[in-house]
Parts: structure tokens; sequence; C-alpha cells
């Protein structure tokens, strides 16, 4: 517990990764429940951010994931233009095993302990179903079922960000913003892949693909016999010819045994985290393959859970969705410009626009002091 409680509250005060406003430990014996709850800023608004549902190797694991995962949301919902701060939560254990319906109202009654600072909804692990057991025990539940007033699967418009990342990446490298033609290989092609293999198929893509789940993969055959699958991951990164690798799992994707042998030209894809440690962004530039980052095309989904807040419009949620293709150009004007790789600017964007918020907030309380 001591080395656990150290590297957490290292990471959470001194390090690179922390500065984050409130984390919360929760536990509740009866349904099994442990839970993160993690708050990295509420600079723009109330922290918005999915609930992981895994069976993590240790507690510790669990609880950087969350650290992790919330200051990623922080950055993302940044870029996506939404007034929403970032925050992440993860319930530790395996969902086919313990989730039940006493457990999730539990972690509801958690969430709404913390009196909107925390707005949650889906992610791996969590489905629309989830997420309206537990709006039964908190107003701040998103990612619902239309039945019980929500958007319903969020995996449709990430999908659909990826794709307009992806879109941009082709008009930055090769002047030109579609996919045809283009090889392009997913891996993970579960809640939001196999939206993104409709995109690319019907853009005139070439698309080759792999998932730990044969059942996900037969999925995508059955319907599309033109697309290939290969054995594993290993195996789709090193495919001749490929142009684009979009990986659609969990996070770490990209690392030092993955980086040196990718074949493609351009990494886009929706899972978050995708980098593995600092330096591998510079690692991908300084091979040349461009790198749109994940908190930028993966949005998608955030916007349209967000947009429950306020009475969900899918066209609404589609046309902001649509701008992240200029927002990954944006990005990659500004890494060129400033001779940096895409990763470094997207945060600098991001970091500027919650310092402003940060600094009107300042200033608006200053003038309303006596």
């Amino acid at each position: 517990m001591t080395e656990m409680t150290d590297g957490v509250l290292h990471t959470l005060f001194r390090s690179e990764q922390g500065g984050h406003e409130q984390v919360v430990l929760c536990q509740d014996r009866a349904s099994g429940l442990k839970a993160v709850i993690a708050i990295h800023s509420t600079a723009l608004g109330p922290a918005l951010g999915g609930t992981r549902f895994h069976a993590y190797a240790s507690d510790e694991e669990a609880v950087l994931d969350a650290l992790n995962l919330s200051r990623g949301m922080s950055y993302k919902n940044a870029l996506a233009g939404l007034d929403l701060g970032g925050g992440k939560a993860v319930i530790i254990g395996d969902p086919d095993v313990i989730k039940t319906e006493e457990l999730l109202l539990a972690y509801g009654r958690f969430v709404e302990s913390l009196g909107g600072r925390y707005v949650t909804a889906c992610d791996v692990g969590t489905y629309v179903a989830d997420m309206d057991v537990v709006a039964r025990e908190t107003r701040w539940a998103t990612g619902r079922s239309p039945e019980n007033g929500g958007a319903g699967d969020s995996s449709v418009l990430t999908a659909f960000g990826v794709f307009q990342g992806m879109r941009a990446s082709a008009q930055h490298l090769w002047g030109d913003p579609t996919l045809r033609g283009r090889k392009v290989g997913v891996a993970g092609v579960g809640k939001v892949g196999h939206y993104l293999v409709e995109h690319l198929l019907e853009d005139g893509a070439e698309v080759v693909i792999t998932d730990v789940r044969e059942e996900s993969v037969r999925r995508v055959l059955d319907k599309h016999p033109q697309v290939t699958a290969v054995a594993d991951t290993d195996a789709l990164i090193r495919t001749e010819g490929l142009d684009i690798y979009a990986p659609c799992a969990l996070g770490g994707a990209l690392n030092d045994e993955t980086v040196p042998v990718l074949t493609a030209r351009v990494v886009c894809g929706a899972a978050n985290n995708q980098l593995a440690h600092p330096g591998v962004e510079k690692d991908l530039a300084d091979r040349g393959i461009l790198y749109a980052p994940d908190y930028v095309v993966n949005a998608g989904g955030v916007i349209q859970v967000a947009d429950e807040l306020h009475g969900f419009d899918f066209d609404r949620c589609k046309a902001k969705a649509t701008k992240i293709f200029d927002t990954t150009l944006e990005i990659f004007a500004r890494a060129k410009a400033d001779g940096i790789p895409p990763a470094a600017a997207a945060d600098r964007i991001a970091e500027q626009r919650m310092a402003e918020a940060r600094a009107a907030r300042t200033a608006k309380a200053a003038t309303q002091a006596p």
C-alpha cells in the first residue's frame, strides 16, 4: 500500500502528468464497488469524462489510469471547443464477473455526491444500459439511451470524428482529403472500430483489421468480405503498403517496440493515450510518421454526450464533430510553424485555452471582490 500511495502521490502532486484538482477513492463493500474518480481540471466547466470498467493488474495501475485519462479529457474537451473540464473514472474489476445493478447504483451515488463537478459517460467496459442504471442515482450521467433522455451510443460520432481526422491527415500529407485507394489498418473493431470501417469503405479505402475478440472480426468480415483480417496488431503494423494505422483498442499502442516497425505514414485512431510515454511523439516525427493526436480526433463521442446537458440534437453534434477536420489541420499547421510534433502543438493550443479561462475567472472574481 505504501508503494502504491507513494507512486500515486508523486504522479498527482509532483510529476508533469499531475496537476489534478481532486481524486476520489470510492468503495461500497455491499456491492463490491471499488472505483476511482479523477477530476483533472474544471477551468472550462464541470469535468466530463467516461467511466472505464476494467480488471486492472493492480490498484495502483487503476489509479494511474484514471489520472492519465482524466488529464487527457481536459485537453480533449478544450480542443473540442466544449465549455467543460476533464475528468475520468475507473471501476476496478472484470465487468463480466462483478458488474451488477447494485454496483452501478452505488457508483451513481458517488458521482452524485460530487454535486456536478464530475459528469460521467460510457467508456471501455460500460455501455448505454449501464448509464441508464447510474442515472437512477445521479443527474450527472450522460450517454444514456434515447428512451431515458440520452443520446445513445456515442461510438457513432467517435468514429465519425476519427474519420475526419484521417481526412485532414490525408489533406496535409497527400494534398487530398480522401482515403480512396489508401490502405488503412484498424486495430480493434469493437464499439468504435467497426463504425470506422464503414466510413473507410464508403470513402473507397482498402481496409485491414485485427481484434483480440474473434467475434468482432467475424462481424466485420461477414458484412464486408472485401476486408482483410490479420492475426494480431504485431502483424497489422508490419503490413506492407499500409498508409494509415488506426489504433482503436486500449492505450499505449505507440511505444518503443511498435514505432520502429510501423510501415504506415500516418497514425490516426480512436484509442485514448496512444503514446506509451513522453518522447514517443518525437520518435514518430523522426521516422516521418504523421501523428494525429488521439484526444483531438476521438472527440466526437464527448461532443455527443456533452450535448445531452443541453437537450440532445444529433445534427448539431455531427456539425460540431465535422470541425475535427479543421482542428486537426490547425494542429498540423501549428506543429510545422513551431517546429514541434503535432502532439506538442495540440497540447499548447489546449493549454492556452485553459489558461485563458482561468485568467478570465480570476479577473472576474477580482472585480466582484468587496
